[in-house]
């Protein structure tokens, strides 16, 4: 299970110093979210490895089987234990300036964000992020303001606020509705968590948010649930061959969603996972199909 990371300040001051020790070029241009490849790389749990060689090279191994498949996004966050700190070892073998660098600020004292924000940009080894998320609404007005500063001065790209586990919806519409300064929400969206369908995606299509998706497979449920099941005859009108792929395509053709951050610690899941971008995406009456084919199984 992975740890949880509670900072204090020799995390955070830490961070800082290793923050002027990185290089300042290795960070990726910064264009508008909707813009992004529409599948990223999620690192919960699956980079939470700590100091260990061979685990930490076997996430080499999949971040450039990401870059290699097309993809930019990265997301992490100071909660997901050691993942920022496996992430910048990763990042100072295949070069930090392939990635569209996300993370979040996630600390219940406003004042120590920017120091926490600081300490992930260093464990990062880049210059700035260019998106940075209120990591579950955590103490999200005071983070909030310190983030529009922070866009406006350019030490960040982009700003946005995260939920998950598919908590938080009545309080998220409310932010979606009243802060037009959100470049972004990210919230949890699958086949069997679809309560966003009802407001939440509408209403950060009509507001223009970029649609951020976590947990597309439910932490693997879906995907086990499904194993060993053929496939519907269907799958092969929009180039998928497998269940993931099936998943995922369902999830990323919703004209809402920007982009999914599918988590994965394997090279040939993370290359499955990136092959649902290509090929053929259904249409509304598509999906519906999608849907039910999954439904009666």
């Amino acid at each position: 299970m992975s740890r949880l990371f509670h900072p204090n300040r020799r995390h955070v001051l830490g961070g800082i110093a290793a923050t002027a020790l990185a290089p300042q070029g290795a960070v990726a241009a910064v264009g508008s979210l909707h813009d992004l490849p529409p599948i990223g790389m999620g690192t919960w749990l699956t980079f939470d490895v700590g100091d260990d060689p061979a685990a930490r090279a076997g996430r080499v191994d999949v971040l450039r089987a990401f870059f290699e498949e097309g993809g930019k996004m990265v997301d992490s966050s100071p909660m997901y234990g050691s993942s920022e700190a496996v992430l910048g070892h990763c990042l100072a073998v295949l070069g930090a300036e392939r990635v569209y660098a996300a993370s979040k600020v996630w600390i219940p004292a406003v004042d120590f964000g920017p120091e926490q924000m600081a300490a992930s940009r260093g464990l990062w080894g880049i210059g700035r992020f260019d998106l940075m998320q209120v990591h579950n609404l955590l103490s999200y007005e005071g983070h909030i303001e310190t983030l529009r500063a922070m866009r406006a001065e350019g030490s960040v790209g982009r700003i946005g606020v995260t939920t998950s586990h598919g908590r938080r919806h009545g309080r998220l519409a409310e932010i979606i509705e009243s802060d037009d300064s959100l470049d972004s929400v990210q919230l949890t969206y699958n086949m069997l968590d679809r309560e966003v369908e009802a407001r939440l995606l509408p209403l950060a299509r009509e507001r223009g948010r970029a649609v951020i998706v976590n947990r597309p497979f439910r932490r693997g449920a879906l995907i086990r649930r499904l194993e060993g099941k053929p496939l519907p005859g269907l799958a092969a009108d929009i180039g998928v061959r497998t269940w993931p792929q099936y998943l995922l395509k369902w999830v990323i053709s919703h004209p809402a969603v920007t982009l999914a951050i599918p988590a994965t610690s394997s090279v040939a899941h993370m290359r499955e996972n990136m092959a649902a971008m290509r090929g053929p995406m259904p249409d509304a009456a598509m999906r519906r199909r999608m849907l039910d084919a999954v439904r009666a199984l």
